[in-house]
């Protein structure tokens, strides 16, 4: 007689799914309680990802609105450890540089600006006075938020141009030149007011008048303190390197060359060691949410050694028990970890709203966010899985 081997025997994954959810379902607060665990771990780790993808996007949008190619002149220090000046020809000459497409100069005025002529000298507001070419606007690739900027006409009168906080801080918000302020002992008019200039913030804290008034005027001489330059995007380094020469041809040691938008480069390298923090801190939370599930396992399993002496005693392997508390552990966490997509990508789209800027939400951190959750409850459930299954019939069912 011929006797065939013994069948292996095995769980149908619609009764897989059936038995992992049993204990979900006869327990509804306690996984909802876990599940949100893992969510707010989750959720965090999407919402940071989210948040620095967002922002991340609009400093790129802001660069290349602005360019990557504006350079900026100003004098350094001579040998004996002085402040070094540049010539007043220095925007001219480096005008000349093929690859330079626009150029223009700025230079610091030994005056102070206030709303009128009664207010104490040493409350200056952090408000600074420059004269300025009228193509400094072009330049920067500004705009203007009230008014006009300076042109060859406005340039030889009294007439000022605030940057955007100059205007906040001294209270002036129209310029049709009705507004005046006093600047250098006497009155100017004020013609208009700028938008902020990310790649110039300084202009923001500036009175900004024309270089022949500053000079009939105030008595300046002259030399810039600082030149924008714009060049050709394919040629800024090899610009960058002869600038020095081509502003002080006789000191170019005494030239400093820098790109405004390197600051910017500098804010995302920080935005990121940021990122890095508080996803350790999103990590950290996921682990409790993760703590939290094995707890609630652990407990599971020895609430229901009744139920598994049962199964035992009806047929059920080790396996079948050992597969359904996990299943269970990993139905926990996937719910978990959905809700915490969702719930951290609308705390981007919030943070994207608020800010009315790019709203993005990387593919990683959504597939991610699913997958790591599913992670940590096989984690958290292999332990409490592998002792259900351990558990004899017979011990089992002492309890009933």
């Amino acid at each position: 007689m011929i006797t065939s081997a013994p069948t292996r025997s095995r769980l149908h994954h619609r009764d897989l799914l059936l038995l992992g959810s049993v204990g979900l379902r006869s327990r509804k607060l306690r996984a909802l309680l876990s599940a949100l665990g893992i969510a707010i771990g989750i959720a965090a780790m999407v919402a940071v990802l989210g948040i620095s993808a967002s922002s991340r996007a609009d400093l790129v949008a802001q660069l290349d609105q602005l360019g990557t190619n504006l350079l900026r002149v100003a004098p350094g220090q001579t040998l004996g450890g002085e402040d070094a000046t540049l010539p007043p020809e220095a925007p001219g000459m480096i005008g000349r540089v093929g690859p330079v497409e626009a150029v223009s100069a700025t230079a610091s005025v030994d005056a102070n600006v206030y709303r009128s002529d009664q207010i104490p000298v040493a409350e200056t507001g952090g408000i600074g006075v420059r004269a300025a070419d009228p193509a400094l606007l072009d330049t920067l690739g500004g705009k203007v938020a009230a008014g006009a900027f300076l042109n060859d006409a406005t340039a030889r009168y009294p007439a000022v141009v605030l940057g955007s906080m100059a205007a906040e801080r001294l209270g002036v918000t129209r310029a049709d030149g009705s507004v005046q302020v006093w600047l250098g002992d006497q009155w100017f008019s004020v013609v208009g007011i700028l938008e902020p200039l990310p790649l110039a913030p300084e202009i923001d804290r500036s009175a900004l008048i024309g270089f022949p008034v500053a000079a009939e005027r105030l008595a300046h001489d002259g030399a810039p303190s600082t030149i924008y330059v714009r060049s050709d995007p394919e040629a800024v380094e090899d610009v960058r390197r002869v600038l020095g020469a081509s502003a002080n041809p006789d000191n170019p040691e005494q030239v400093e060359v820098s790109r405004p938008s390197d600051a910017l480069a500098a804010r995302a390298a920080a935005n990121t060691a940021l990122t890095s923090l508080l996803l350790a801190l999103g990590g950290v939370a996921l682990l409790v949410g993760g703590v939290g599930i094995a707890n609630v396992m652990v407990i599971s399993v020895l609430e229901r050694r009744s139920e598994i002496g049962l199964r035992r005693a009806l047929g059920a392997t080790r396996g079948h028990v050992r597969v359904q508390f996990l299943t269970e552990a990993l139905l926990l966490s996937g719910l978990g970890g959905m809700g915490g997509v969702v719930l951290g990508a609308a705390v981007t789209a919030g943070f994207a709203a608020t800010r009315s800027g790019a709203l993005v939400v990387p593919p990683v951190a959504l597939v991610g966010g699913v997958g790591a959750a599913m992670a940590i409850g096989a984690l958290a459930g292999l332990y409490p899985a592998v002792r259900a299954a351990r558990l004899a019939p017979s011990e089992a069912l002492r309890t009933v």
